[in-house]
């Protein structure tokens, strides 16, 4: 029991400031706007009198959200959808309409009209409809919290999942079956086709090299087909994506500008939405 009080009042404290502002800014509206007749007072009475819709109205919030939390927390489940906000919403408007009816009546001795329990009703609406945006806001929140968090776990698994690709090794195979070179997928830096031959640029320690293999360009692309890593971008061309640092546009044409090796490799307009895609 203790700890189930306990909770409560953690609960209650977090809209504590929520219902002073709900309050204070009725209670301003009321006593500069006066809605309700108060030339029965004079100042100082006025403003005690004034400041006493704002107790009325925080002190039914407080009582009405302390029930409805204590309900939500005997159910076992803290979702809106067993007791709806809007129940809550009705019974502050209700409470707040029946109770500044009174207060007008037989402390500021006002005659209660249809006229004047309509504006009560409209200054008894704000309560609500402000407990209802901020719960909306709230939910943002918390859905916002929930979408970052998957998100950087998404993108924590397509980084190990990349960083796995990367690793494994991959073997280009010449037409005639006769010559073979193994680099690892991270070491394929671009894959350019020269008349008969692929020429495969590949990372060496620091230094980018190049070694001719006798194929097509289109045999290499289905060897790598597996790995995702690499892209056509020329009908002369496939690059590592992981090499790639940005695409430039100069005059009409796309060319890719690699992180380890100062050469352009041409984009051809069949490739481009890829490249971008990939980018």
């Amino acid at each position: 029991m203790n700890v189930r009080f306990r909770l409560l009042v953690q609960s209650l404290s977090k809209r504590l400031g929520l219902f002073i502002s709900i309050s204070f800014g009725l209670f301003l509206f009321i006593l500069f706007f006066q809605p309700f007749p108060l030339n029965a007072f004079d100042f100082n009475d006025r403003l005690l009198f004034v400041a006493g819709f704002g107790a009325i109205v925080f002190t039914i919030m407080l009582l009405v959200g302390a029930v409805f939390l204590w309900i939500i927390d005997k159910s076992k489940n803290g979702d809106e959808n067993i007791i709806s906000s809007y129940l809550n919403g009705f019974i502050v408007l209700a409470l707040c309409s029946v109770a500044f009816a009174f207060y007008l009546r037989y402390v500021g001795s006002v005659s209660i009209s249809f006229y004047i329990m309509f504006k009560v009703v409209l200054s008894c609406l704000v309560p609500p409809v402000v407990l209802k945006l901020y719960d909306i806001y709230q939910g943002l929140i918390q859905q916002n919290k929930s979408l970052v968090s998957e998100r950087k776990l998404i993108q924590k698994r397509i980084e190990k999942f990349e960083e796995d690709i990367l690793n494994k090794s991959i073997e280009f195979i010449s037409e005639t079956n006769n010559e073979k070179l193994t680099l690892l997928v991270s070491e394929v830096v671009f894959i350019q086709s020269a008349n008969n031959y692929v020429e495969v640029a590949y990372l060496d320690g620091e230094n980018v090299r190049k070694k001719l293999i006798r194929n097509t360009l289109r045999n290499i692309e289905l060897q790598i087909r597996p790995y995702s890593n690499f892209i056509r971008c020329h009908r002369t061309c496939i690059v590592n994506i992981h090499y790639i640092e940005k695409l430039i546009q100069d005059y009409g044409n796309h060319w890719i500008k690699l992180k380890e090796y100062d050469v352009k490799i041409p984009v051809s307009r069949q490739y481009l939405l890829k490249i971008r895609e990939a980018l």
